[in-house]
């Protein structure tokens, strides 16, 4: 039984680790045991090391959100305190736990009946109730700058090294004794992002890895921009980087990626070294972002679109938005329906972008 159960698994580690499905013709993982330009190839279990680089990068952010992030909110003017508290109450309380958050019509009445208050009341303490769960604006704000910072950094980092890399001006570059390439210039880059680039290092596709997740940086830190311009309620400063991030996410993501990226994975390589098993899965992939950026293309510049004509965006866009039939008669003023400040009036949350937005990254 045990020597069955070895031989099924000495199969599957086989075939998870074949070279013809990674590696193209002629190529072996052997090849790869020697050293890359003095420097080695990549390894698969380069990848362990993510585990203690992650580890300080969050001690860093720790650092930074507490040192810098911090005092520059609250120097902008950005409160601790977190949304308005819904009064306590025992029926309510037990209904938003245990039964819904988001009350419908039918059941409105009924606690109305049952409490004798207004509906307008239960659906604001409901409201208030759902914004106790999130976070203050402050530790948002916090958040989004360590963001901003880090993608900036990677981003310029990125362009740093790619600037003098040959591949950054030729993609055919990408492919040119592929896939006996050094990889030092950006192995840092890759760490930071390993999520993202597992398949490209696993086959030393790291030429063109490099490529790919420079441009994907290059609005990341623009919008991380726009929601602090949000939180600090800069509204035009706000609406004008958020323009700015859309057009260069149109530009990076339908313009750059297809023509040079998929142009370079898809003919070029075809040409230079050929299709093989992992090329197929590798420029799928590839096919199926291009698929979401087209999606997400079409949902920002409809946003951005908004903003232009609007001068700002209606709180029905906004990501915090609890739902249709609750706020539908409300405007962008700063007055809630129950008649004291909104707990996100002037701070127009996440301000131009709903939900499926923020998912992407």
């Amino acid at each position: 039984m045990a020597t069955a159960v070895a031989g099924s698994l000495g199969l599957l580690w086989g075939w998870l680790w074949s070279e013809r499905f990674w590696l193209p013709q002629n190529v072996s993982w052997a090849d790869l045991e020697g050293p890359g330009d003095g420097y080695g190839y990549p390894r698969a279990r380069h990848i362990l090391s993510v585990f203690p680089l992650a580890a300080g990068v969050f001690s860093v952010r720790l650092l930074f959100e507490r040192f810098i992030a911090k005092p520059c909110a609250l120097h902008v003017g950005i409160q601790g305190s977190g949304p308005y508290q819904a009064q306590t109450h025992a029926i309510l309380e037990k209904v938003f736990i245990s039964v819904t958050k988001y009350p419908d019509e039918k059941r409105l009445e009924g606690l109305s009946k049952q409490l004798d208050w207004d509906i307008r009341k239960i659906q604001c303490w409901f409201r208030h109730r759902r914004n106790q769960d999130k976070p203050p604006t402050l530790t948002k704000f916090c958040e989004s700058m360590w963001r901003f910072t880090f993608y900036l950094c990677i981003f310029c980092y990125g362009i740093r090294f790619l600037w003098s890399a040959p591949w950054f001006w030729d993609t055919r570059q990408c492919w040119d004794s592929y896939p006996y390439q050094d990889f030092l210039i950006m192995f840092v880059h890759h760490l930071a992002t390993i999520g993202l680039i597992t398949f490209s290092y696993i086959n030393n596709m790291v030429r063109v890895g490099t490529l790919v997740l420079c441009l994907h940086d290059a609005s990341d830190f623009l919008l991380e921009a726009a929601k602090l311009a949000n939180y600090a309620k800069y509204q035009r400063l706000c609406d004008t980087l958020f323009v700015i991030f859309s057009a260069v996410f149109v530009v990076t993501r339908l313009g750059i990626y297809p023509f040079w990226i998929l142009n370079t994975t898809l003919f070029e390589s075809w040409e230079i070294i050929g299709p093989y098993a992992s090329w197929w899965l590798f420029n799928g992939l590839l096919l199926i972002l291009q698929v979401l950026h087209v999606i997400w293309s079409y949902l920002i510049a409809r946003i951005a679109f908004k903003a232009l004509i609007r001068g700002k965006v209606s709180k029905d866009d906004r990501s915090d938005v609890e739902s249709s039939s609750e706020e539908e008669d409300v405007t962008t003023s700063t007055k809630s329906p129950c008649g004291h400040s909104s707990s996100n009036g002037a701070n127009q949350v996440n301000g131009h972008m709903g939900g499926s937005y923020w998912a992407e990254e």
